[in-house]
């Protein structure tokens, strides 16, 4: 044992020095934070999203490599750590400080906004199913083929472009 943290446990100390440090900005900015609040929650997305498009990409590889293959353990490596030390505290982010950017920009009685919370919802969905599907990977029993996991992995880019014209255009 070396002593070092792993790389889940770097990840949770990252989103709580950085959960610290977004309060710390509320509290000592006032009003003012909403702009630094809201430049952290664009991180957040921009992290969550690249998460998203790239976890179907490396099950597209892992459903040609043989189970117990070097590179079917390497893969499995890569989503798990993805999953736990990228997209889920990216995800967790997104949420609590686009929930607070609601509330305090008055968002929470928009008609955009509902249909915005509805595809992130959606996108949450398909986030809990790819988490399901690297445990299914780690434990060599996925069922979908490589063809079906390029047609999913559309299903965040078309629920990305729906929120940002949403929460730019609020066409309602």
């Amino acid at each position: 044992m070396t002593g070092t943290a792993g790389p889940g446990a770097r990840a949770a100390i990252a989103l709580g020095i950085t959960a610290v440090g977004i309060a710390a900005a509320i509290l000592l900015l006032g009003d003012r934070a909403y702009m630094w609040v809201k430049a952290a929650h664009v991180i957040a997305i921009i992290s969550w999203m690249a998460g998203m498009l790239y976890l179907p990409r490396l099950f597209i590889y892992h459903c040609d490599a043989l189970p117990g293959s070097e590179l079917s353990e390497t893969l499995k490596v890569m989503e798990h750590r993805l999953l736990r030390v990228i997209i889920n505290p990216a995800m967790a982010l997104s949420w609590i400080l686009g929930l607070w950017l609601a509330w305090r920009g008055g968002f929470l009685t928009a008609g955009w906004f509902h249909a915005k919370l509805a595809f992130v919802i959606a996108l949450s969905g398909v986030h809990g199913y790819l988490s399901a599907s690297v445990r299914r990977f780690a434990a060599d029993q996925n069922s979908v083929s490589a063809r079906n996991w390029r047609i999913i992995n559309e299903a965040p880019a078309v629920l990305m472009v729906l929120i940002v014209i949403l929460v730019i255009v609020k066409p309602f």
